[in-house]
């Protein structure tokens, strides 16, 4: 065999490595990555068939305009996951959702579960998880009702 066949056909496995890792990763940047050595390795794979024009187009579409684009696509997703993450603007990540501007309890004077941390909802001003409203009116107003 000759070592151009061994390069081809090592070239062949690496594309087949990529395209199951692209599946089988989790982190988007790690595949985005992996999706650009793709790309890249076809290129080499369509200059060793000696079809030069496939080859740029692959270099310049598939690892170039395509990677870039979804580099830029995935550090927009972070952007608005972190705006999402902080709906309060306090730095607080409250990782809770909102069921209501003043609640806290259910009916049944219950926890209603997650409560949106912000006014008037979700924790005690000591820290802990209360599945209270913050001490003050609302505290008196809730307590009341649970009577």
């Amino acid at each position: 065999m000759e070592t151009t066949e061994i390069f081809k056909i090592i070239l062949l496995i690496l594309l087949i490595v990529c395209a199951v890792a692209v599946n089988l990763t989790r982190n988007l940047l790690k595949v985005v990555v992996i999706f650009m050595s793709y790309s890249s390795i076809m290129c080499i794979i369509w200059i060793l068939m000696e079809s030069p024009d496939l080859a740029i187009t692959e270099a310049a579409v598939g690892a170039g305009v395509s990677g870039i684009l979804f580099l830029v696509t995935l550090r927009k997703i972070r952007e608005e996951d972190e705006k999402n993450a902080d709906p309060a603007g306090d730095g607080k990540k409250a990782g809770l959702v909102q069921a209501g501007k003043d609640a806290g309890f259910a009916g049944d004077g219950k926890k209603a579960g997650a409560v949106r941390a912000g006014k008037n909802a979700g924790f005690a001003e000591n820290g802990k998880n209360a599945g209270a409203v913050k001490a003050g009116k609302m505290k008196k107003k809730m307590g009341a009702k649970r009577k």
